[in-house]
């Protein structure tokens, strides 16, 4: 960390999430708990929608409290006296509240304690639209937020745009992330198991099987591209609601030998390594955990242009951007890549060197003890 930051007084922070199991901001969670554990802050995790989830489960392993109350249906007033029950009893300094709701409720609990209130947008829901209600709450809720955070600067006009929030009260944080080391030998283990040949060309994705990552366009994309390009193959990581129904749309395709569900993986790095190009169809992104790791690992990506996309994705220098929702344009990037692997190599290298200037854990971290500090 740097050295404007004070660290005398280590500073107590309870962190309020839905729940903590496998996706981007849960991720988020896990590297500011387990980033700054040795800087002077100290954290527990609260939950509550009722149970923890995988990635906290592996946080309480390595020692970190994760707790967990339950959410009724409606509007919930044990809850605020249930976070406000945890927030006195750990002495906190600062609730740190991620997505909308633990917002809406860790702000409500806070009335009347000494914790500031800090809320990090993760990202919008597709399609985007105004509530009502938000033009009357919001504004009040911001007032007496000591920080608002988005992680990206389209995020933050949404939440100008949507919820209300004066574009002054809002400050961009982009999510950082530990970067991965490449073990080639491992990748080639993963498509020798996956029975993918040595020489193919490989796409894919490690992403929440959903419909707002709009992973049906990517399997129309890969079948245009395909027809020219025989010898490729579409790895897909990860499990979701929307699994069943893309595993028969590859059928359907005519896809399902060269389309490999691998299912939920815990520690995918070396599926990763094993891809030639990352790919991410969303509707609307914030900003994307598993695109900065394949970035780390010096993998291009091909990307729709929307949300916070642009904003990491030099378009052409470390990675393609396309048209939203177009599978012609999403197969004519797979196909400059394919073509060209000296491009492909530079993307690359460069899509590793922007991470590392402006993605890497240590930013954020940084920029999140700072403002836990009242800088």
């Amino acid at each position: 960390m740097r050295g404007d930051v004070n660290v005398d007084k280590p500073i107590r922070v309870l962190h309020v999430t839905l729940n903590m199991g496998i996706g981007g901001t849960e991720q988020v969670v896990r590297q500011l708990v387990m980033g700054m554990e040795s800087e002077g802050v100290e954290f527990e995790i609260l939950c509550i929608d009722g149970h923890i989830g995988a990635i906290g489960e592996g946080l309480q392993q390595a020692g970190i409290p994760v707790h967990k109350l339950k959410r009724m249906q409606g509007f919930d007033w044990s809850l605020i006296a249930g976070i406000r029950k945890r927030l006195r009893a750990g002495r906190f300094d600062v609730v740190h509240c991620h997505q909308y709701t633990p917002w809406l409720y860790g702000w409500l609990a806070a009335l009347g304690t000494p914790a500031r209130v800090v809320f990090t947008e993760h990202g919008r829901l597709y399609p985007d639209r105004y509530r009502y209600k938000a033009m009357l709450v919001n504004p009040v809720m911001a007032m007496f937020t000591t920080t608002i955070v988005s992680i990206s600067s389209a995020t933050k006009e949404a939440l100008v745009r949507f919820e209300f929030i004066p574009r002054k009260k809002i400050r961009v944080i982009y999510n950082g992330t530990a970067a991965l080391k490449r073990n080639d030998i491992e990748a080639q283990k993963v498509r020798d198991n996956l029975g993918i040949p040595k020489d193919a060309f490989v796409v894919g994705t490690v992403s929440r099987l959903d419909p707002v990552k709009n992973q049906s366009m990517m399997l129309r994309a890969f079948k245009e591209f395909s027809e020219k390009y025989p010898d490729s193959y579409l790895l897909m990581v990860g499990d979701g609601p929307d699994k069943e129904k893309l595993i028969s749309l590859a059928n359907e395709l005519g896809l399902s030998e060269r389309t490999i569900f691998t299912g939920f993986i815990n520690n995918p790095i070396h599926y990763l390594s094993a891809m030639d190009v990352f790919l991410l169809s969303s509707h609307t992104e914030g900003t994307s955990m598993t695109l900065l790791e394949a970035m780390s690992l010096e993998i291009p990506s091909v990307a729709t242009h929307v949300g916070g996309n642009p904003e990491i994705i030099e378009n052409g220098t470390t990675g393609i951007l396309t048209e939203p929702d177009s599978s012609k344009s999403f197969a004519e990037a797979l196909e400059k890549l394919c073509q060209d692997g000296p491009t492909r190599k530079s993307m690359g290298s460069a899509a590793q060197q922007r991470f590392m200037e402006r993605f890497s854990a240590k930013v954020m971290l940084h920029d999140y003890e700072a403002i836990y500090r009242g800088h």
